[in-house]
């Protein structure tokens, strides 16, 4: 599958090094192919560096890794997106994409397309980077958004590169839940001191 990554920054990488693992094509698309982010980011093996509106043009799947306000100067940058598939990774935490609560929802509605799902926002890079914990097996993922396609996308991806399997937040209605369930993570990882080699995953009683 080909992939862009927009965002260069640790999840942006994390997640492209475990894709091109997993034998997807991935592009970065930045602004300035100079910058010491785009060079590092170049370094990754497997990976190539393209305009962004050139690899949004390439890709089938688009993973936003910015900052969530990037998002509003973004949007008209990344060329026609209706028929692609977005997945959204960022939290609106410390800044918010105003008027918008996320940046999913200003990605939907500058974008104009309906193919959108937040996941891969809910864990530290360094969990996407290697999602395997010696005695528990892959950790979990969660997704949420209207569009069943983006999310069977984003579901699939997250499976192929190690995590254990990804959960079915909802729809849109619940995308600002699973950003709060990332903060969940900040919480406990970092705001209270245990770490960042702590993840989650769903236990079902049989």
């Amino acid at each position: 599958m080909k992939i862009a990554i927009i965002g260069t920054g640790n999840v942006g990488s994390a997640l492209a090094q475990r894709l091109v693992l997993t034998g997807h094509q991935v592009s970065f698309g930045v602004r300035d192919a100079s910058s010491p982010k785009s060079q590092k980011a170049s370094a990754i093996a497997g990976t190539t560096i393209q305009p962004i509106e050139a690899a949004t043009a390439w890709a089938e799947v688009i993973i936003i890794s910015t900052p969530p306000e990037a998002v509003l100067t973004l949007a008209s940058q990344l060329g026609d997106v209706k028929n692609k598939i977005l997945i959204d990774t960022t939290n609106s935490i410390r800044t918010r994409p105003e008027p918008y609560a996320t940046a999913y929802h200003a990605l939907k509605d500058l974008t104009k397309s309906s193919k959108i799902v937040k996941c891969f926002n809910s864990t530290g890079f360094e969990n996407m980077t290697n999602p395997i914990y010696l005695d528990f097996g892959g950790i979990d993922m969660f997704c949420a958004g209207n569009d069943q396609e983006a999310k069977a996308v984003a579901q699939n991806l997250a499976k192929q590169i190690g995590f254990s399997e990804c959960w079915d937040f909802g729809g849109d209605d619940k995308v600002e839940l699973l950003e709060k369930f990332a903060l969940s993570w900040i919480n406990l990882a970092i705001m209270q001191g245990h770490g960042r080699n702590l993840a989650f995953k769903v236990i079902k009683r049989s």
